[in-house]
């Protein structure tokens, strides 16, 4: 299996640290505001890269991180006038929420910056103890200099670095690409006791401290969006490496595309921020995955409504298919099926597109690639059905065929419960909306009883709802 290691600009056979087990972290949410369509693309690619190494019988160990403690959470939340733990909270169990409905497995640890401080404190004692970090007016920066192998992972060299525009200004730092690793408090904003006086982390440095502590030294993955190649990722190799003393701190760095809407680079100031919510009213999670796996994880994504569209549509037609091979199966009996060692021409489609499959992903997760088998497969057994084939062996090659078609979509973690095509998906969703808005009605008018009614009905059949100031949202349960 081949997996492209932005340290190295090159594919690389994959190798786990410790054979038959992975250790994933990839970088998290910032909680101050909604999910948006970028969240969505780059978790929906390590969600995928996980199923894959699972579905090849690898343990994976996946944390992702939650950046808790931030400036942008202390403005969104000074503007809002709540307590900035409090907001962060509030919009990270919103996240999950959002993540469950796009049905991303979630991580097995989700560690926060608030819950580790002592990690973050010890590990910048540490660095100041090397010499690789100082002491300036009650924060802490990390020296630069100490580190010959800067910019080893971002392919840049100093002048690159300092007109990136990425630079934090700091008139206490010894030198412009120095970074902060602790923050002197300001007043109001919310601090913890450290050897240098009342502060905060830096944003760099948790998800060393955090990484290191569930993975330990040298782990196989770290995965995040190409933005934070620099100066988070690199910063993070350079702390890191300082504070062990012994590279590699990760032995794959892998990274997602750009986002873009409509051509533009996504951003709240054009106006063209997209919510996982927003997208969710118009599409399906199906839908959604399949739009973004058309495209390379490593690749620009330019989002549009076109696309949308496309998808929606792509995904009816793999509906559509999956019906048929149901229906010209004609067990309902519930047994697994063996689609192995059958013979005939539908079959012997099914088991190349299988292997095309895997040969499509273990090329550095190449999704569009491995789409197109499946989309050739759904074109194969369309046009041997319009053929009419004899009824035995119609049943035998759409048992074949839809145990094939199901397990590789599988892989990529779409849902094929038969769902009645797009319509009653929406027709669902709407049932669900107008079974909800009838509950916040009758709690209005104080009617709890028929309101209690209403939630553990829909909790039998499978959804929980959950009661916030915002007003009331529904999840699957898993």
């Amino acid at each position: 299996m081949l997996v492209y290691n932005t340290l190295q600009r090159r594919k690389e056979e994959f190798a786990p640290r410790e054979p038959g087990r992975v250790s994933m972290y990839v970088c998290g949410v910032t909680p101050y505001d909604a999910m948006h369509v970028g969240h969505a693309r780059t978790f929906m690619a390590y969600d995928v890269l996980r199923r894959y190494l699972e579905s090849r019988g690898l343990e994976l160990c996946h944390v992702q991180n939650v950046t808790d403690i931030d400036d942008k959470i202390i403005a969104r939340a000074t503007h809002l006038g709540e307590e900035p733990v409090l907001l962060a909270k509030r919009f990270m169990e919103e996240a999950l929420r959002d993540c469950d409905s796009l049905g991303l497995l979630r991580a097995h640890l989700y560690p926060t910056v608030s819950g580790h401080m002592q990690e973050i404190i010890e590990m910048i004692e540490a660095l100041v103890g090397k010499g690789a970090a100082y002491l300036r007016e009650g924060s802490v920066y990390f020296d630069v200099s100490a580190f010959p192998g800067y910019g080893r992972l971002s392919h840049q060299n100093t002048e690159e670095m300092q007109s990136s525009g990425r630079i934090e200004t700091d008139e206490n730092k010894a030198d412009p690409l120095d970074f902060a690793l602790w923050k002197s408090a300001k007043p109001g904003e919310p601090c913890w006791d450290s050897p240098w006086g009342p502060g905060r982390p830096g944003w760099h440095i948790e998800c060393s401290a955090m990484s290191l502590k569930y993975l330990n030294n040298g782990f196989d993955i770290h995965g995040g969006a190409i933005e934070l190649q620099f100066p988070h990722h690199e910063n993070e190799v350079a702390q890191s490496e300082a504070y062990t003393g012994e590279p590699p701190f990760v032995r794959y760095w892998l990274h997602s595309g750009v986002v873009f809407v409509n051509g533009q680079k996504m951003s709240k100031s054009l106006g063209n921020f997209v919510t996982v919510k927003d997208i969710l009213k118009v599409t399906s999670a199906e839908a959604l995955r399949l739009m973004f796996f058309t495209t390379h994880y490593r690749s620009p994504f330019d989002y549009s409504d076109s696309k949308v569209e496309e998808s929606k549509a792509a995904w009816e037609r793999v509906q559509q298919s999956l019906r048929l091979l149901d229906r010209e199966r004609g067990d309902r009996t519930g047994k697994p099926v063996n689609c192995e060692g059958i013979e005939g021409p539908l079959a012997e489609q099914a088991v190349r597109a299988e292997a095309r499959f895997h040969q499509a992903m273990e090329d550095d997760f190449n999704t569009p690639l491995a789409l197109a088998t499946l989309f050739e497969l759904v074109s194969e057994s369309n046009r041997y059905f319009s053929e009419n084939p004899p009824p035995e062996e119609r049943r035998v090659q759409a048992a074949v065929a839809l145990c094939k078609l199901t397990q590789l979509l599988s892989v990529l973690g779409f849902s094929t419960s038969d769902e009645g095509g797009e319509e009653a998906v929406d027709q669902s969703a709407d049932l669900l909306n107008l079974l909800v808005e009838v509950r916040q009605m009758a709690r209005s008018q104080k009617q709890f009883a028929l309101a209690d009614v209403i939630r553990d009905r829909l909790k039998d059949l499978g959804y929980v709802l959950e009661d916030h100031a915002e007003g009331t949202s529904h999840r699957k349960i898993s």
